[in-house]
């Protein structure tokens, strides 16, 4: 592999600094120290080449549909959310709109076009150590037990859809609860009322996001009719990458990086001049700052060495944090388990990846895109 340094890579892509480490720390660029001097980094040629020939203006059909597979042009049509001038939209409203009063059942019959929640029923208690293992087993058993979504009502449907999200809540929260989903979770976490009530906010902020790529798996999922749940499991499984739904932690190992230096401002010009992958920074849909952040954030009011390193990583990158970020501020400043950020994140996704179930389902359509062949 060829690697090339930063001028090079800065000239070949017409981009500020800041937007490069951007591209490497959304896992556009690969990046690495450079073996004769460990201070400066250098930047794969190949990854480089690929984005610049991105930028081109027009293109061939077949590759704006390869292109927009990757933060490209929309692929299909949805009525669920999108990101609309640095405004995130959920049924035509803005989120940070909903974020003010909303709980995730709220939330649950905005996304769903739904009553209810009908009274809960009681649910098996699910197995594994973890709340990610407990999830993981409460969603593959579902997925092998429950009825196919093809050709069954949107009643029934919605039905199955409160039924997995309770049943996903108690496998987060160890054991089976009552009350509003925050409280179930918040009291699982064991923080306090106003921990409580950030934890609603942050559950609505993340409960739909377009089309991402676990959202992407659910609606292939459900275009074959598989099991509202089984569609929920491939949700799950993408959100389970390292690039996706564990970002957070990542973002929370960083923080940790920078509240435990004894310079936060050196420690961040220091990771920057390293080429670290920053995560946590800069998002494609929002030039101007993730608006999901930008609103936890404000409702947090983050720990004052906490914001301190949020401060002195915007300044040294140029950028703004993202939801990632956020997330990780915000389990470090209530004191919760490192592994909060995974429960809130797909507890509230969970809401998103069945709304969007079953949308496709009543689009009636096979998702199979075809494969632009490159071998011999």
């Amino acid at each position: 592999m060829d690697w090339i340094a930063a001028n090079d890579a800065l000239a070949q892509l017409s981009v500020q600094k800041q937007t490069l480490y951007a591209y490497v720390s959304r896992g556009l660029v690969r990046a690495k120290a450079d073996d004769g001097d460990p201070r400066r980094s250098l930047y794969s040629a190949s990854d480089i080449a690929r984005l610049k020939g991105r930028r081109r203006g027009a293109r061939r059909r077949s590759e704006v549909a390869a292109g927009a597979i990757a933060w490209g042009e929309p692929v299909l049509e949805s009525a669920i959310s999108t990101v609309r001038d640095g405004q995130l939209i959920i049924r035509g409203r803005t989120v940070e709109t909903l974020a003010a009063k909303s709980t995730l059942e709220d939330m649950a019959r905005l996304l769903w076009n739904a009553d209810g929640p009908p009274p809960q029923q009681p649910t098996r208690r699910a197995t594994g150590s973890t709340p990610k293992a407990r999830a993981f087993a409460m969603l593959s058993r579902r997925a092998g037990e429950d009825a196919p979504s093809l050709g069954r009502s949107p009643a029934a449907l919605r039905a199955d859809a409160w039924s997995i999200l309770y049943d996903f809540a108690d496998a987060l929260a160890g054991e089976p609860g009552r009350g509003h989903l925050h409280e179930r979770l918040a009291r699982s976490l064991r923080t306090s009322a106003q921990g409580a009530d950030i934890i609603r906010r942050a559950l609505v902020l993340m409960a739909d996001h377009e089309l991402n790529p676990s959202t992407f798996a659910v609606r292939i999922a459900a275009s074959t009719g598989a099991p509202l749940a089984a569609c929920a499991l491939a949700g799950l499984s993408t959100l389970a990458g390292p690039l996706h739904g564990e970002a957070p932690v990542r973002a929370l190992a960083q923080l940790d990086q920078l509240t435990s230096a004894k310079d936060a401002a050196a420690e961040a010009r220091a990771m920057v001049a390293r080429g670290d992958a920053i995560a946590g920074w800069s998002h494609p849909l929002y030039p101007d700052g993730d608006i999901r952040a930008k609103n936890l954030l404000a409702a947090l009011k983050p720990k004052p060495a906490i914001a301190k390193a949020l401060r002195a990583l915007e300044r040294e990158t140029g950028d703004k944090p993202n939801c990632d970020a956020a997330l990780a501020a915000m389990t470090r400043s209530l004191g919760l388990p490192d592994d909060a950020t995974f429960s809130v994140f797909a507890l509230a996704r969970m809401t998103g990846w069945l709304a969007h179930a079953m949308e496709q389902r009543e689009a009636g359509r096979l998702i199979r895109p075809r494969a632009r062949y490159t071998g011999a």
